[in-house]
């Protein structure tokens, strides 16, 4: 079945500590709860599918990753609000926040898993998710004023996320990718990786990702996702995904933990600052020239954006579809880890990248090099 990802900027969220690969935690949050049941079946309710794949996921986590800390925003039929479930992600310094949904349709022929990313609605079909999974803010007393008069029914509500969580885009969106790749696997339907405003990951200070896991509107689908069988290939999916992007964060921070040599550290130098456009003249052509990455977007931006938070003469180069964003522009390794120091007030998860004639190396073999050379 054909796949599509569709992409769209982030802005940058507070500072947190980045998490080292020994240091690591997850949020799980299983939708809906207690009095708000989710989408109806014929059989069963969303709350309770979303749970139990929920504990069995934190459960192939905790026993498979010794390291990696589960934590749950609830474990029971109970009542969260989305905006305790962010909070709850936030304060426990997550590292990644997992959200599990069961999707319904009008069409009970409508199948397949999706997983999305936060993002502006796209289509109709998209929109119609948001507004059912947005619409438990209404069970919460005071809702307007917590949520600062949102109405999940209205697109015009929708137009205050234009810039959300661009530091942690690539982030969602690999993992998001390696979730629907693994459900596929297991012969589920593909739906693909999609974009809406969900205001449990708006509110989260870390890359986010909200799995439908299913059509509880569907028969077939409903009886595979009450079954126990189908809620652990589920989990089991999911815990794969996880295990995957895992692997891959635990690379890269540790290249850039480790690439400064012992007993060395990194100089408060200020660096120059590289021009708008990714255009390497001669000598940079020539030269190692590090940068620290703060967000990827699917459109170029103005220099003057709202997504900078007012870091000036930031650079671009273009990857996998995305035009992602740098500042600072050096040779020197110590410099450009001061610099991510400072960036990071701003840009929580921005990281190093480094180019050798104009092309973009992995760090840890541009270190590599450079040793070689001395």
């Amino acid at each position: 079945m054909k796949r599509y990802i569709i992409f769209l900027l982030f802005c940058a969220l507070p500072l947190a500590i980045m998490a080292s690969p020994e240091n690591y935690t997850v949020v799980i949050d299983a939708g809906h709860g207690g009095k708000d049941p989710g989408a109806l079946g014929r059989d069963g309710c969303e709350k309770e599918i979303n749970l139990k794949v929920a504990l069995a996921l934190g459960d192939l986590i905790t026993k498979n990753c010794p390291n990696v800390r589960v934590v749950y925003t609830r474990t029971s039929d109970q009542y969260v609000t989305l905006y305790e479930r962010a909070k709850i992600a936030n304060k426990e310094n997550g590292d990644l926040f997992i959200c599990i949904h069961t999707n319904a349709s009008r069409s009970s022929s409508a199948m397949g898993t999706e997983t999305y990313v936060l993002g502006l609605a796209k289509s109709d079909a998209n929109f119609e998710v948001a507004k059912r999974e947005n619409s438990v803010i209404l069970l919460e007393e005071g809702y307007k004023e917590k949520y600062q008069g949102f109405d999940p029914a209205s697109p015009e509500s929708y137009i205050m996320f234009e810039f959300m969580q661009a530091s942690f885009f690539d982030q969602s969106v690999l993992i998001a990718d390696y979730v629907q790749k693994e459900f596929a696997k297991n012969n589920r339907i593909d739906r693909g990786v999609r974009q809406e405003i969900f205001l449990v990951l708006h509110q989260t200070k870390m890359p986010s990702v909200l799995i439908e896991l299913g059509f509880i509107s569907n028969r077939e689908e409903e009886r595979f996702l009450l079954s126990a069988e189908g809620q652990q290939k589920m989990a089991q999916s999911i815990f794969s995904a996880f295990e995957r992007y895992k692997h891959e964060y635990d690379k890269r921070t540790y290249t850039q933990q480790t690439a400064i040599k012992p007993n060395t550290s990194p100089t408060d130098t200020t660096v120059a600052i590289a021009a708008v456009e990714e255009t390497p003249t001669a000598k940079q052509a020539d030269e190692i020239v590090y940068k620290v990455q703060i967000f990827s977007t699917n459109k170029k931006l103005k220099p003057t954006d709202a997504a900078f938070k007012g870091w000036k003469e930031c650079s671009f180069y273009e990857e996998t579809g995305l035009i992602k964003y740098t500042y600072g522009a050096t040779s020197n390794y110590n410099e450009i880890v001061a610099l991510k120091k400072k960036v990071n007030k701003d840009f929580k998860d921005a990281f190093i990248v480094a180019f050798v004639n104009g092309k973009k190396i992995a760090v840890g073999e541009v270190r590599k090099l450079q040793q070689s050379k001395k």
